[in-house]
């Protein structure tokens, strides 16, 4: 088995996999202390340029630039104009009609999307253990996503919101995997190309619109906004660098685990929250799913 720094090739993907989702979690607590002082829909602008920027300030380091020349860099492109540009803004469309609950429940779906595209666009294996694990995570998402009774006065076409911005993420993934694997095999070019792609676009849809952008930069939000974009970059790097080693089918589980590590900071860092059994069985069945990803591989 090839080793890559004494650690086994084949846990690679399992380890980006993870530090994404950890990476993913922190930024979302950045982003929530955000909100105390500014707007979601400016706060999503802030963070996706502060992405954008943070990729662009390590270029001279990383940077290839015989890639822009590369077709593949408009599967990139593609991938900027609906992630996170459009999904972000669907995620918070879906909390504005059926609240947080409901929507953290039914973007759980994302590694079923992930896996479907992995087993029917790119003709991975889904092997027992893998469905195994992805049900042991999906099954751990929905017990921590559960608080007490949903209302259910909302239109029905509003849980279409959720479900698309998950569904957005996971064509995302398999975009990503199918342009890296098409001539650029460079998760920072894969990042930068959607990100930079995203702000621009975030930006002119405000001008288009002449929507007046009040953004005050000294805002404690705004920072905190702009640290969690430059977070989520790099959880992107993470995620792009495991897709391009590993398989879709065992990346998407994995990094759907990001609300547990979410719930493990408002627990243990952050103190928003109390540790429960929930969280205490939640975090059990995590681990032993992953772990059986791991095995089954």
């Amino acid at each position: 088995m090839t080793e890559t720094a004494g650690i086994p090739f084949d846990y690679v993907p399992l380890l980006l996999a993870t530090a994404a989702a950890m990476l993913f979690a922190i930024g979302s607590q950045w982003q929530h202390m955000g909100l105390s002082t500014i707007d979601s829909r400016t706060g999503a602008m802030v963070s996706i340029t502060a992405a954008a920027v943070t990729l662009w300030l390590v270029a001279p380091f990383f940077m290839h630039w015989s890639y822009w020349l590369e077709p593949a860099v408009l599967i990139f492109a593609a991938i900027g104009l609906f992630r996170p540009a459009l999904s972000a803004n669907l995620a918070v469309a879906g909390l504005r009609y059926l609240g947080p609950t409901l929507v953290s429940t039914l973007a759980s779906t994302s590694p079923l999307f992930g896996t479907a595209m992995g087993v029917l666009i790119l003709g991975e294996m889904f092997t027992m253990p893998l469905a195994l694990g992805t049900g042991g995570i999906i099954v751990a998402v929905l017990l921590l996503s559960k608080r007490g009774k949903i209302a259910v006065d909302w239109p029905f076409w509003a849980l279409f919101l959720p479900i698309g911005a998950a569904l957005l993420r996971a064509l995302g993934h398999v975009l990503s995997k199918i342009g890296m694997e098409a001539g650029i095999p460079d998760p920072y070019f894969a990042s930068i190309v959607g990100f930079t792609v995203s702000a621009i676009l975030t930006w002119s849809v405000r001008g288009i619109r002449r929507e007046p952008v009040v953004v005050d930069w000294r805002s404690p939000g705004v920072k905190w906004f702009a640290l969690g974009g430059a977070t989520t970059s790099i959880a992107i790097v993470c995620l792009n660098t495991g897709l391009l080693r590993g398989d879709l089918v065992v990346i998407a589980p994995i990094v759907a685990t990001s609300p547990l590590f979410t719930m493990l900071l408002s627990v243990l860092v952050f103190r928003r929250e109390k540790l429960t059994l929930k969280i205490v069985v939640a975090t059990l069945i995590v681990v032993a799913s992953v772990i059986v990803i791991a095995l089954g591989r």
